[in-house]
């Protein structure tokens, strides 16, 4: 029952972990490092796409409203932050507080909103980064 050799043996109250012991607790959190940091990664480009979406909706949603006031399509989204008057001389606005600005970083990075608008009344609104394309409506 006692066949380790008495200077093999720790004194009592220098008990502790051996070297092989701590490598694999660093292996481990190494493993566990390893998996969470693409699964961070992934949350943040997907908080980018999910900013870009919200800010394209609500920017479609002003630009909607301002043609609904003044009968056309603004002429950038500049026009949403002003007060604009119709032909009836009925004042409203701004539509928007301020244009938002796009999500930093991603890969490729963020560029800024690009808005269209056609002679026949239609609009889009396009912001692309993180690999991704966003277009409204």
């Amino acid at each position: 029952m006692n066949d380790v050799k008495r200077s093999q043996r720790r004194p009592v109250g220098q008990g502790g972990f051996t070297l092989i012991e701590l490598l694999i607790v660093l292996a481990v959190f190494g493993v566990v490092a390893a998996m969470a940091i693409p699964l961070y990664a992934n949350a943040e480009a997907r908080d980018r796409i999910e900013k870009a979406q919200s800010d394209l909706a609500m920017l479609a949603r002003a630009v909607m409203t301002y043609k609904a006031h003044m009968g056309t399509l603004p002429a950038g989204l500049a026009d949403l932050t002003a007060t604009a008057t119709n032909r009836l001389n009925w004042s409203a606005g701004p539509f928007m507080p301020l244009i938002p600005v796009p999500s930093w970083g991603g890969s490729p990075a963020w560029g800024l909103y690009i808005y269209t608008s056609s002679i026949a009344g239609t609009f889009s609104i396009t912001a692309s980064g993180d690999g991704t394309t966003i277009t409204v409506p």
